[in-house]
């Protein structure tokens, strides 16, 4: 399984910001390191809020489009 290069570059970026900030500051670094996991943990219910309002509002919108499909009304 390959990584996309856009999300490895992501990662490495944030790796490399988090070894600055361990050189100018250790102790907020480690900080950061501790906390990371636990406000993942907090906003995870609110990603799947999102997607779950997200797949509502494409039914709705399959909804209001669909006489249109049905009667091949094509676009400009």
């Amino acid at each position: 399984m390959r990584v996309p290069l856009v999300r490895l570059e992501v990662n490495m970026a944030g790796f490399l910001l988090w070894c600055i900030l361990f050189v100018i500051c250790w102790p907020v670094a480690i900080v950061a390191l501790v906390l990371y996991p636990l406000v993942w943990l907090l906003l995870l219910p609110f990603r799947i809020l999102g997607i779950a309002v997200g797949g509502v509002l494409a039914l709705i919108k399959g909804l209001i489009f669909l006489p249109a499909r049905v009667l091949g009304v094509r676009h400009a």
